[in-house]
């Protein structure tokens, strides 16, 4: 295994993908990691991130991620029953039936409900962007947007949500034969 900060294109190499799909925001450093992972893409090679949208709850998110992994297992589990139970009825207020929600969940994002949601109390470091930033960013690192799925703004009551996004580098140009 090896860090994202360790990781050097002499040694490694550059490739043709390069994906990081919400990892780099709980770094404690997102952009120099963002940096970091760009610079092993090769030319004509795409990036693919998600990374956590910026909304105005993010300082609230950052102090709750920060006690609730801090926090013995037994004191998780009571704030993610918590937490899990306000997300069921907000599905409930909004139409949905918090039973289906459950019983669908996994086919519908190939993972388990309750440990979703410890990652989603956790995760700490906590990092997030607009897709503004993350434009500009890839943009001056000579990677243009193929392709993005920008969230909407929110207030991030029950998280942000990631923007995804695929970024290609282009390829230098070359000189014509004979020259």
């Amino acid at each position: 295994m090896l860090s994202i900060f360790d990781a050097a294109p002499d040694a490694l190499g550059r490739f043709d993908v390069v994906y990081s799909w919400g990892v780099l925001h709980h770094t404690g450093d997102m952009w120099r990691a963002i940096e970091k992972a760009t610079g092993l893409v090769g030319d004509g090679g795409a990036f693919a991130i998600a990374i956590y949208n910026a909304t105005s709850m993010d300082p609230f998110w950052t102090v709750e991620k920060r006690l609730y992994t801090a926090l013995p297992r037994p004191g998780q589990w009571l704030i993610r029953q918590s937490f899990v139970g306000a997300w069921l009825a907000g599905k409930a207020v909004q139409g949905t039936s918090p039973i289906a929600y459950l019983r669908d969940y996994h086919q519908a994002r190939g993972m388990n409900f309750s440990h979703d949601a410890h990652d989603w109390l956790g995760g700490y470091p906590y990092e997030t962007a607009s897709a503004e930033e993350l434009r500009a960013f890839f943009a001056r690192h000579g990677l243009a947007e193929e392709r993005g799925f920008p969230r909407p703004k929110s207030v991030g009551l029950f998280g942000s949500n990631c923007h995804e996004f695929v970024f290609r580098k282009a390829c230098p140009a070359k000189a014509p034969a004979g020259q």
